[in-house]
């Protein structure tokens, strides 16, 4: 993001879970943010030193102090003031409101906060009414906040309804640049598999172009969350999903993911080709792997796209994105080796990439029967007029009167990692938060050119 100053606005907290914890980690180190007002809607411990020891230790990075300043550092947090409800951690003001979880209750107005990331999981329709009873993504403007990043994909739950033209789904360096700061209220920074799977993506598209990709398939290995239960326990009333409720730390459990949707709105070229997408759920507590599998209609059998041509693509996309965000390792790594990685959406490994390509045999009488009934009147097809100028190619060349004509493809195979709480998802969920801070900045001080 380069050289920044702190600046007068305060940032809002909403949630205290994994992403909302190390959130305020990133913002008290990058010091940006003057004061950061955290919203747990319920009382913590017994006092408010109970919070400030959780958020100063943590089971899978360490201790603040220590990724703050290193392993020699003294406490970082201080002036545990229990009759306003904050403290400062790393010189950063912070307070901490525990009295309603409802969006529109919480008053960030009253804080000064205009600016507040929803890291609760809870509020992901950006359709739900302010007033809703359950509370909603749009309550916080009612409270008075301007802009709300959600730190997960969107879900919209009357499946009739549109995307409401003011949210945007983005993912640094892929599609900032959609967030329209003059239209968008609502921002959510996707997933942290998505945003991994984004970088793998993109660069193949670029280079080969998406009418070129055949089918597309992806398997996340992913940490375990905090949705999964430590030891088994019983389902709760009408629960479909009956592995989460399996303990955590002895299984290896099938799951889903939403990274495929979500993809689709950052990468909109994904929508034609399709990709299918499953998540297993695996015994550590951060760390996680994208397989990631495509089909690519090559251009020839004698020289087909191979294992080189495949990490030159990465390496060579490595700096067309901010600096950080895309790395190439050509090591033999392990998931551990990417925790606390800053910045790194994926971290492809290079050397275990793979292809193979083959020729794949087509029926032209069953491609010339598909052509005549695309053609015909009534069909319906959008893509008949191609199709049909191909049928003609064929038939000109006289393939007709052979049974099979044969197309190689390549399959590629590419792995990549991500820490889904902070080295990815959080540090990337920092910059989005900070971007947007800082075009509010522009409008505040040129109101006119930035809003009109």
């Amino acid at each position: 993001m380069g050289e920044e100053t702190m600046v007068a606005r305060k940032l809002g907290v909403n949630g205290l879970g994994r992403i909302a914890k190390l959130s305020i980690w990133h913002h008290v180190e990058r010091q940006y943010f003057s004061e950061i007002v955290v919203n747990i809607g319920r009382e913590v411990g017994t006092r408010l030193a109970d919070i400030a020891h959780f958020l100063e230790k943590d089971s899978t990075y360490g201790a603040l102090n220590s990724f703050l300043y290193g392993s020699r550092a003294g406490r970082v947090i201080e002036g545990i003031d229990e009759k306003s409800g904050s403290f400062v951690v790393n010189g950063i003001k912070t307070t901490f409101l525990r009295s309603s979880r409802n969006p529109a209750h919480i008053d960030w107005r009253k804080y000064g906060v205009d600016l507040v990331v929803d890291a609760t999981g809870s509020f992901l329709d950006p359709a739900a009414l302010p007033d809703d009873p359950k509370g909603s993504v749009r309550g916080h403007f009612v409270s008075g906040a301007k802009k709300v990043i959600v730190s997960a994909p969107f879900k919209i739950k009357d499946k009739g309804r549109e995307m409401p033209a003011d949210a945007v789904t983005t993912v640094m360096g892929i599609n900032d640049s959609d967030y329209d700061p003059k239209k968008h209220l609502i921002v959510s920074n996707a997933s942290c598999t998505t945003t991994c799977l984004a970088y793998m993506v993109k660069p193949l598209l670029d280079y080969f172009g998406a009418e070129r990709v055949l089918s597309a398939a992806m398997t996340t290995v992913h940490a375990a969350t905090s949705s999964q239960s430590v030891l088994d326990r019983a389902p709760q009333a009408k629960a479909t999903d009956l592995r989460k409720t399996r303990s955590a730390f002895n299984n290896i459990i099938l799951t889903s993911t939403g990274a495929a949707k979500a993809l689709e709105l950052v990468i909109p070229e994904m929508k034609r080709i399709g990709i299918i997408a499953e998540s297993v759920r695996v015994p550590v507590t951060t760390g996680s792997l994208i397989i990631l599998a495509l089909m690519i209609q090559d251009e020839s059998m004698t020289n087909p796209i191979n294992h080189e041509l495949v990490n030159n693509i990465y390496k060579k996309a490595v700096s067309h994105f901010p600096e950080g965000y895309l790395i190439f390792s050509e090591e033999q790594n392990v998931s551990s080796d990417i925790i606390g990685l800053p910045r790194a959406a994926a971290v492809i490994e290079g050397c275990e990439n793979h292809t193979r390509t083959s020729a794949v045999h087509i029926d032209v009488e069953r491609l010339a029967s598909a052509f005549k009934y695309l053609e015909s009147p009534g069909a319906g097809n959008s893509a008949s007029l191609d199709l049909g100028v191909v049928s003609r190619s064929v038939e000109t060349e006289g393939s007709l009167r052979q049974r099979f004509i044969e197309v190689p493809v390549t399959q590629a195979v590419i792995y990549g990692w991500y820490d889904n709480e902070l080295g990815s998802y959080t540090n990337m969920l920092g910059d989005r938060t900070v971007s947007i801070a800082s075009l509010m900045e522009k409008s505040d001080r040129d109101p006119v050119r930035i809003r009109t």
